[in-house]
């Protein structure tokens, strides 16, 4: 048997790659440590910011049962981020106890158990779940042209709605984050993590050792797909807010590609945020690309402006009402100030999104940066005939101004083009 490969120090992988990487915030967790007395480590799956995953056998079970696994998130010991975990710890723990027996729950990636670690610097947070063969972008690669077929988006449309509507309807949260990262299929067959577990002792992660530290290199190949027919879950729940509060919410949330119009202009959002969210997210599942594009500054920074101005071209332009709770949104300072991504301390979504964009009468005041060419039906290829009309109604649900217009995940699985045959 070989040995592991030795990775050089001189070179940062993975976590060490994180912004402001402290060696003592992550858990110094080795191939085949037991965990809360139960989950025997195997292998490291992935890595972030404020965790590691990885692969372990869960080793209280019958002698004559068959090997358990699951996926241990281990996070980062250091306040903010500890706070981080205990949050999608109870938004997790919401979501597996609220109502099982939905026709959503099984597509959300539920917790299975949560413990804490004591490490020699700190208190981890761990979070216990199935474990996932990969996210939907990986597994979309696999695909001719890295698109899924017009019948898996159907499909795993149908699915993720139920999803959501699991998690608005029972729930009460709304996910807030919902990408390609954040949506994982599952394994085909339980043989295929069977296989990956024995093999581990055979071929080692890569790792480097640093102030007596192991740092191991990810390894998370599974090898190829037997069947394209498996099961998304929606994942990471770390950024997911409740939606019942007292208060209206107004804080910035979703990805740049993704983010709602009532968010840049701080109109207050609820779990419609995440049926336009999950609408934009269709084009990078049937097309393979962003339905929004060049929403990026030269520097490579989001620009809301711009991102506004597509809006426009594909939607039209916003109605005044909308542009008016903006307006009072703007009132609503936060409590603690939030940083942008230009590191300016910012009391509200006008400050933080840099606007206004808009003037008292609702005329947008970048109408230059509208693109006289684009229109939503030139954005699809993949559709003809019937099907793309249906399509285009179907999404014409979603993508609405206002957030109220936008029918309801429950509603939108009734649409005739998730059950239209292909042509």
């Amino acid at each position: 048997m070989a040995g592991p490969i030795i990775l050089p120090l001189d070179v940062p992988v993975e976590e060490e790659t994180s912004p402001n990487y402290d060696p003592k915030g992550y858990y110094p967790v080795d191939p085949g440590q037991l965990f809360n007395n139960r989950y025997e480590m195997i292998a490291k799956l992935g890595w972030g910011c404020s965790s590691t995953v990885w692969l372990a056998r869960d080793v209280k079970r019958w002698w004559w049962q068959p090997d358990r696994y699951v996926a241990v998130k281990v996070g980062t010991y250091r306040y903010a981020t500890r706070n981080a975990a205990e949050h999608e710890l109870n938004i997790s723990r919401r979501i597996s106890n609220q109502n099982p027996s939905h026709e959503g729950f099984p597509y959300v990636r539920s917790i299975i158990d949560s413990f804490e670690a004591v490490g020699p610097d700190g208190t981890h947070v761990c979070l216990v779940y199935e474990p996932m063969r990969e996210p939907l972008w990986m597994f979309q690669r696999r695909c001719k042209n890295d698109r899924l077929t017009i019948e898996l988006v159907k499909g795993y449309l149908g699915l993720l709605l139920r999803a959501l509507d699991y998690l608005h309807s029972e729930c009460h949260i709304v996910h807030t984050d919902l990408k390609l990262d954040n949506i994982l299929v599952g394994f085909e067959d339980p043989s295929v993590l069977r296989d990956f577990a024995q093999a581990q002792p055979t071929y080692p992660m890569p790792r480097k050792t640093r102030d007596g530290r192991s740092i191991y290199l990810s390894h998370n190949n599974f090898g190829p797909l037997r069947s394209f027919y498996i099961l998304p879950k929606v994942s990471d729940f770390g950024l997911a807010q409740p939606g019942d509060g007292p208060q209206p919410m107004v804080h910035p949330i979703q990805p740049d590609h993704y983010c709602a119009p009532e968010v840049i202009l701080g109109a207050g959002w609820s779990y419609s945020a995440d049926i336009w969210n999950l609408g934009v997210l269709i084009w990078n599942m049937m097309e393979n690309k962003e339905l929004f594009t060049n929403i990026r500054s030269n520097q490579g920074e989001y620009d809301c402006k711009a991102h506004l101005a597509q809006m426009i071209a594909l939607l039209g332009p916003p109605p005044k009402e909308l542009l008016d709770r903006g307006g009072q949104g703007g009132k609503w300072n936060w409590e603690p100030e939030m940083e942008n991504p230009a590191g300016e301390l910012c009391n509200n979504a006008m400050e933080f999104y840099r606007g206004p964009y808009f003037d008292s009468d609702g005329v947008f005041l970048h109408k230059d940066l509208i693109p006289g060419d684009l229109n939503l039906e030139g954005t699809v290829t993949a559709l003809e005939g019937d099907d793309k009309k249906a399509f285009f109604d179907f999404i014409s649900k979603m993508l609405q101004w206002m957030p109220e217009d936008r029918k309801t995940a429950k509603e939108l699985l009734e649409h005739p083009w998730l059950q239209m045959p292909d042509e």
